[in-house]
């Protein structure tokens, strides 16, 4: 998801021999990575045969890796499709509301759509949405930030219970989104019908992050870098009910909201020589370096990463083993199943508030506000509030979410005034003063003469 463009010219086609290893448990064929240099069969034959980058997790605990896949779903898993019933169509597409923190355009929109649930099993698809935002929600910085988020499920309706290719290779299921495991030869990586994913994706409103919940509890995901034009740039994928797929969610907003470098090396890649990296946890300099120049991350360094260790440079970056530097030594975008490092919760925070504001509320600024009217609004929980009637503050109203224009002094004299509520989330976790532009926001009201 929202991969750098350099990708491909930085990918190797021998992968294969990237320096982690799938685990044990995982174990999967390795695909080639994309290579500006090895073009792909189709287009050596010069077929038009439209491919998707993905990035996919061979296990918990494992580095990621890439690859490109036909963007086709193979006909042997569409073959046998029946159209739906009449009772299911009704139910197919139905959006539902999850979690509610304010209107869409304050907020960050996560849109969960189901695959592999019939009919009958909506419920549960439901269910999963929820555990499945739980265990993300948990993850700093998701935690402090879990009233900046709208959640939504999208209901599709599939013929049959299940993923193709779960428990095996030859297992085909009619499902609603193509679905399946064993993409392009490779078994936990698992992909769907990116078109599909979008019709249904476009149902719910405002969609920012998508998430397609494979009805499975086989360890399996996939991140698509593909620009919607929708709002969203990418599609996750992760098994419903296996306890670490919420990892991949992870992992892959990294990329789509904090605009993060993978950190992760492909051995035979060799030394970086291109100009420095745009993504904000990778860099050409040495932790000196960036200190002295007052660069990158320059500002944590030396301090212990919640991912562990300390800030500083550390070599091997962006699919690089040399020439370029990473944070720390082990963040979630290196590997899953640890947490962002400081610079990557910054970067994350700062991915949230490009989406959402840090004070909402639901009455509206441009029709007038009568005194006696309530006006109520939401902040960011690490966030201050305070209010003003005509440009001076109200001290006394400081962190009230529920004020009226009369309670705040606001005199009926015949005069028009304005009240504003203006918000600023103090966390330490951001430092720098570009980014902090975005923790601030406020809202001005119009409040009309009165005799």
């Amino acid at each position: 998801m929202a991969l750098t463009a350099a990708l491909a010219a930085a990918m190797s086609a021998a992968a294969t021999t990237a320096s982690a290893a799938p685990s044990a448990s995982a174990a999967a064929p390795s695909a080639s990575a994309p290579s500006a240099s090895a073009p792909s069969a189709s287009a050596a034959s010069g077929r038009a045969e439209r491919t998707h980058e993905v990035e996919y997790f061979t296990g918990p605990g494992a580095h990621p890796r890439h690859t490109e896949v036909p963007a086709a779903t193979p006909a042997r898993l569409t073959r046998g499709d029946r159209a739906l019933s009449a009772a299911e169509t009704a139910a197919d597409g139905d959006v539902g509301s999850v979690i509610e923190n304010g209107p869409t355009a304050d907020k960050v929109d996560v849109v969960f759509v189901g695959d592999g649930y019939t009919a009958a099993q909506q419920d549960d698809f439901h269910a999963d949405v929820r555990s499945k935002w739980a265990q993300i929600s948990a993850v700093e910085p998701y935690a402090a930030y879990r009233n900046l988020f709208n959640v939504w499920s999208v209901d599709a309706v599939s013929n049959q219970s299940g993923v193709s290719g779960d428990p095996s290779k030859g297992v085909v299921k009619d499902t609603a989104l193509d679905s399946y495991f064993w993409c392009d030869g490779t078994e936990r990586l698992l992909c769907v019908d990116t078109g599909k994913v979008a019709s249904y994706a476009a149902k719910a409103p405002e969609a920012d992050l998508v998430v397609v919940l494979s009805n499975s509890a086989k360890y399996g995901g996939a991140g698509y870098a593909i620009s919607s034009g929708a709002g969203y740039d990418g599609i996750a994928t992760a098994s419903s009910d296996h306890p670490d797929s919420d990892q991949v969610a992870v992992h892959e907003t990294g990329h789509s909201l904090g605009g993060l470098a993978d950190e992760y090396v492909y051995a035979p890649n060799g030394t970086y020589t291109g100009a420095e990296p745009e993504e904000p946890n990778a860099t050409k300099l040495s932790a000196a370096q960036l200190t002295a120049e007052k660069r990158k991350w320059y500002r944590w360094i030396g301090q212990t990463s919640p991912d562990g260790g300390t800030v500083g440079a550390y070599e091997g970056s962006r699919y690089y083993p040399k020439g370029l530097n990473r944070p720390t030594e082990n963040s979630i975008m290196r590997t899953l199943g640890r947490k962002y490092s400081l610079p990557g919760r910054e970067a994350m925070i700062a991915g949230f508030y490009r989406h959402a504001s840090v004070l909402s509320s639901r009455t509206r600024t441009s029709a007038p506000v009568a005194r006696a009217a309530s006006l109520k609004v939401s902040v960011s929980k690490a966030a201050s509030l305070k209010w003003y009637v005509d440009g001076a503050e109200v001290t006394a109203a400081r962190g009230k979410k529920t004020v009226t224009p009369a309670s705040l002094g606001v005199p009926s004299d015949g005069r028009h005034h304005t009240v504003m509520a203006k918000a600023v989330d103090t966390t330490r976790a951001v430092k720098d003063p570009a980014l902090r532009k975005l923790l601030t926001d406020s809202r001005t009201w119009k409040i009309p003469a009165t005799s």
